[in-house]
């Protein structure tokens, strides 16, 4: 207003540029290039399970590790230029919705076994497990082989720091629910399709959450999402690391489910994961429960636990691979229930036994010793 004020007649509001504005810094037109030979090297690795180019990845691993501000668009129109561009599959139209009204409503678990470090050279489970409302992440975590303890460790640590929620919603896997057919050779029309209650199984019956199965995969849409974010972000940044062991790649994992919990809008609720979390719960909108340890039982042990069931001997000893364990405190035919409670950092594994309710006593054994494969 004062340059137009003193010459109205030379006034323009033209803008004239010093230099050329599509031009691209040659410093950061190398580390975009850098960046693209990174991905397509990845692509084509077949044992990763990465089939495109994230071009907002390396916008977001310039500035982080470079502290290069960089557009989208600017890094697509390089990658087209030079042979770095691959088009998205088109993919059927999907309606994203929130099905639940409160956190704890419905949590959804999972797992997926992907070549997580591609220099690792051996693959990981993933396990997660998320709050359908929220949409927010409440576990995550990479195990070398997956068993049911993983799952149930699993479900220990949402109980404990979150609450019991109503509802877990898996897939059928073995380890979740038992199929007649497929985890049994032979046809009784006693032991039918959820008759047996696998291990997982039994902690929820103990907690009283009720289990619900996704009979396909499209139906896990909703974890699966969140998967694929993560399967994304953390196979690129531990290829660009070096990443070899799973003790750092749990580190970047770790980086990943903040960023996801704690600083990223969800594209279907269109809140932050941990903000919509926190909002409901002050509001009262949480179906969580209070967790307590029942009067009847002594600990936490007795709840997440592998359960295996005896009947005590004419010496009143029960047998466990392998093992004789002395039981006091029984009968002859009393039947007895070992709760197992590994602990893979010290190698040993505590025994509680258990007739009705009452607690008999405990014993510690080596790992190796009990032999928990079939686990």
């Amino acid at each position: 207003m004062k340059t137009y004020r003193e010459d109205p007649g030379d006034f323009s509001v033209a803008c004239k540029r010093q230099r050329a504005t599509r031009r691209i810094d040659p410093a950061v037109r190398g580390n975009i290039l850098q960046e693209l030979r990174i991905e397509k090297r990845l692509i084509a690795d077949r044992r990763n399970p990465l089939r495109s180019y994230n071009y907002s990845y390396i916008k977001k691993r310039l500035w982080e590790t470079e502290g290069q501000k960089v557009s989208v668009p600017t890094i697509i129109k390089l990658a087209k230029e030079c042979d770095f561009y691959r088009p998205r599959p088109g993919r059927k139209a999907h309606d994203r919705m929130v099905a639940t009204n409160y956190i704890g409503e419905l949590i959804q678990h999972d797992s997926s076994e992907h070549l997580w470090a591609p220099l690792a050279e051996e693959k990981w489970h993933l396990i997660t497990s998320l709050d359908d409302y929220s949409r927010r992440l409440l576990y995550a975590d990479l195990v070398e082989r997956e068993t049911s303890w993983d799952h149930i460790f699993a479900l220990e640590n949402v109980v404990l720091r979150y609450g019991i929620p109503a509802n877990y919603y898996t897939d059928s896997h073995s380890i979740f629910r038992f199929v007649q057919g497929r985890d049994s050779n032979w046809r009784t029309h006693h032991l039918l399709t959820d008759d047996v209650d696998t291990q997982w199984k039994l902690v929820l019956k103990a907690l009283g959450i009720d289990p619900t199965y996704a009979l396909s995969p499209q139906a896990k849409g909703k974890i699966e999402r969140p998967y694929g974010w993560l399967q994304d972000h953390i196979v690129r940044t531990c290829a660009r690391e070096n990443i070899k062991t799973i003790q750092d790649a749990r580190e970047i994992l770790r980086i990943e489910v903040d960023r996801y919990n704690n600083h990223q809008v969800h594209s279907t609720t269109g809140e932050i994961p941990a903000y919509r979390f926190n909002r409901a719960k002050r509001e009262g909108r949480s179906l969580f429960r209070a967790f307590a340890v029942p009067p009847h039982l002594r600990s936490t042990k007795d709840i997440f636990c592998l359960r295996v069931d005896r009947v005590a001997d004419a010496y009143r000893q029960v047998s466990f691979s392998s093992l004789q364990f002395k039981v006091k405190g029984v009968s002859p035919r009393d039947p007895v229930q070992l709760r197992i409670v590994p602990d893979f950092e010290k190698g040993l594994a505590e025994i509680r036994f258990w007739h009705e309710e009452t607690f008999l006593g405990a014993q510690k054994i080596k790992l190796k010793d009990l032999k928990l494969v079939h686990f």
